[in-house]
């Protein structure tokens, strides 16, 4: 029975660490998570935030253009402010009943979905 998910992989290309570090850290407001030392020297980044992870790997990359996670956050008019004011795209989608939503795409091109639930009260 799968009771969690543990984690999200996305892919960067090979050298990308302080690009990586600049969006997830410095944009999204994530934090960096030590790997372990076998699997940093294959590069990429591992970010967290609460019980979220995002590992980012390094390959030769075709974004995700349709395949993205989907985050879940809290106030999110002010997320998107924070993302917009450090230059990332935010394009809001009125398309999922119950939710405030919207995408932006990491410096590689990998779509990350953010969510809100909306109160039906």
């Amino acid at each position: 029975m799968i009771t969690a998910l543990d984690h999200v992989q996305l892919a960067a290309p090979p050298g990308s660490e302080e690009i990586l570090r600049a969006f997830y850290a410095g944009v999204l407001g994530m934090s960096e998570v030590p790997k372990p030392p076998v699997l940093a020297a294959r590069g990429g980044c591992w970010f967290a935030t609460g019980p979220v992870q995002l590992h980012i790997g390094v390959e030769a990359v075709r974004p995700a253009r349709k395949a993205h996670p989907g985050l879940r956050v809290a106030g999110i008019e002010a997320y998107a402010e924070r993302l917009e004011s450090r230059g990332a795209a935010v394009v809001w989608d009125g398309d999922l009943p119950g939710h405030r939503r919207f995408y932006t795409d990491d410096p590689f091109g990998n779509r990350l979905e953010f969510l809100e639930p909306v109160d039906a009260a």
